[in-house]
């Protein structure tokens, strides 16, 4: 075990992790909203997609993603003609973390701004003469922060253990797109122990972290 082993991955991977809740903030919380009450067929396609991960092999969906952001996939020759590159580069390694944790912030904030007291409130705020955007940021955010919360959390757990579909979009390349939990593989491969049972207890440490936040974001039974 050197410090080589250690820091690039654990640089890589909090890169990742911060890059991935900017995301999560920004893309899935609009997401969830605008999902939530929505039964078109475009809107459940769109949520089939965002469940994908939660029910599909993750190396299975690495190797779709791969084909169609590869130098041959149709949007990955768009891609290149724009001067960017999503496989085997660190773009993939977040975009992989990202897809990975995404149903995670989804699927239960779309649950909480689609229940009925949300709804309610929503309905009564427009009434009294706020526009839809107040209303998202001033009523239905507060009201589902805390499920915000547990959800960005949740993602971003995921996204710190991501394996398969960072596999095959990252590539698993030394000192350029391997991840804590991917040079935990690599020490294993090569035999090294002690680096492998270091880094598990880096990410066992972060989980505790997300643990005990999880916890205190439960309601307290008096």
């Amino acid at each position: 075990m050197n410090s080589e082993t250690v820091f690039f991955p654990l640089l890589l991977t909090t890169k990742t992790c911060a890059v991935s809740l900017f995301l999560f903030l920004f893309l899935a919380v609009p997401l969830s909203y605008w999902l939530a009450g929505r039964k078109s067929i475009f809107a459940k396609a769109v949520e089939l997609l965002i469940t994908l991960p939660l029910v599909f092999p993750p190396i299975a969906l690495g190797y779709m993603l791969l084909v169609v952001l590869g130098r041959n996939g149709l949007v990955g020759i768009l891609l290149e003609n724009l001067g960017l590159r999503m496989v085997f580069s660190q773009t993939g390694v977040i975009l992989a973390a990202f897809i990975a944790g995404l149903p995670l912030v989804v699927k239960p904030l779309q649950a909480a701004f689609d229940c009925q007291e949300a709804k309610e409130l929503e309905e009564a705020a427009r009434v009294c003469g706020l526009n839809k955007l107040k209303t998202f940021f001033f009523i239905s955010i507060p009201l589902c922060s805390k499920t915000l919360l547990a959800g960005l959390l949740l993602g971003l757990a995921r996204a710190s253990g991501e394996v398969g579909i960072t596999m095959m979009l990252g590539g698993n390349i030394s000192g350029r797109t391997n991840t804590l939990s991917l040079e935990i593989f690599n020490s294993v491969s090569r035999g090294d122990f002690d680096c492998a049972a270091f880094l598990c207890t880096i990410l066992a440490v972060f989980a505790g972290l997300i643990y005990a936040a999880l916890y205190f974001l439960q309601p307290k039974r008096i």
